[in-house]
């Protein structure tokens, strides 16, 4: 018999176990499509005991995971998301309608917030920009935010700006893995870690554009330009915005007892208020400086306004004189003294050259000129 015909004799091919138990191979099944992120999402990893599954999976893959893996969390990063991709994320971790807002917009005031089981933590970045000059519209401080989400199996973080990357930060906190298998806690504190040291990273920047500003004021040629100092206070004031308002969330955070911090992290947190305090020291010096020399430059200019009007008031006084005397002699009265005199109009001259001179003298050792 031909064995074609057999094959073709053969009835339908039985589904599963039955047909694995009647020696019929299986059929190849075909993958489900794999799902990817958005652009939005700069990174997406599950962390398993303090350590990072290999992969990037989908936000929604990685979440369902971590629900079914104990002593693991899903990190999810975003930045700049629109409001499709938040509106998707937020159903997925089960985020409000006021915290998706929260999260589309920027500008926000640091701040701790509870929203059901899931706590908000704002913070503000801060980056130094380099120039070659201060000019009066030189932008030295860029500011942004970031927010983070902390729930029970996930921390998403969400920033707005270009300042402020926590690439270095899921690097860094990677290589600890006793502190990371602390839970999403552990990333809120390495986030506020890195603000805090941004911060003093840009005051030792703003340290160094005091000093070149100072050193300018008291210059002997040219002091500096009064708008360039403003300008450089409307920055420290930007500054001073995203970094003083911290300290009350912070401090809220340290003394946290009920859904805040593990005991384990809570010395960590205390040393990150600790930075935020010298930093906020900094700023603060930095502030009353800028005044300091804002005020000497306004006593330089009210000098040297002064200085312009006692020249102007000499060299007024020097030419009165001759004013004067020219006035008399023009006056062609018929008796005057020395007017039908020989050497009248010399001697007035001389006069009247004396009289500057003289003058001129004076005003030169009074330092009037």
């Amino acid at each position: 018999m031909d064995r074609s015909a057999v094959r073709t004799r053969r009835g339908p091919r039985l589904p599963g176990l039955l047909g694995r138990l009647l020696g019929q191979p299986a059929e190849a099944t075909t993958p489900a499509p794999r799902r990817s992120n958005p652009d939005a999402v700069v990174d997406c990893a599950v962390y398993v005991n303090g350590r990072r599954e290999p992969g990037r999976p989908h936000y929604a893959d990685a979440y369902a995971r971590s629900r079914r893996t104990r002593r693991s969390f899903v990190w999810l990063g975003l930045h700049e998301p629109n409001a499709a991709v938040l509106a998707a994320v937020g159903r997925t971790f089960g985020l409000d309608e006021l915290s998706v807002a929260q999260a589309l917009a920027d500008g926000h005031r640091p701040t701790v917030q509870r929203h059901g089981d899931v706590t908000l933590l704002v913070l503000r970045t801060a980056g130094y920009v380099e120039h070659d000059e201060l000019t009066d519209t030189s932008e030295v401080i860029d500011t942004g935010d970031v927010m983070v989400f902390l729930g029970d199996r996930f921390v998403l973080t969400v920033r707005h700006g270009a300042a402020g990357a926590l690439a270095p930060v899921r690097e860094e906190i990677q290589r600890r893995p006793g502190v990371l298998a602390e839970g999403p806690w552990a990333v809120a504190y390495a986030v506020c870690a890195r603000m805090v040291e941004l911060y003093l990273e840009v005051s030792g920047h703003l340290e160094r554009d005091l000093e070149r500003v100072e050193e300018s004021v008291f210059a002997r040629d040219r002091g500096a330009d009064i708008q360039h100092i403003y300008q450089l206070k409307r920055e420290v004031v930007e500054f001073k915005r995203a970094v003083l308002p911290l300290q009350a969330p912070l401090r809220a955070l340290v003394e946290q007892r009920d859904g805040g911090p593990p005991p384990a992290l809570q010395r960590w947190f205390v040393d990150v208020e600790g930075h935020l305090t010298r930093a906020v020291d900094r700023i603060g010096g930095y502030d009353d400086l800028l005044n300091s020399i804002l005020q000497s430059r306004l006593a330089q200019l009210a000098v040297e306004q002064n200085n312009d009007m006692r020249k102007i008031a000499s060299w007024a006084a020097i030419a009165a004189t001759q004013t004067a005397v020219a006035g008399v002699y023009g006056m062609n009265f018929a008796h005057m003294p020395e007017l039908g005199w020989r050497y009248g109009y010399p001697a007035a001259l001389l006069l009247m050259a004396l009289a500057g001179i003289t003058l001129y003298r004076l005003f030169r050792r009074s330092g009037w000129l």
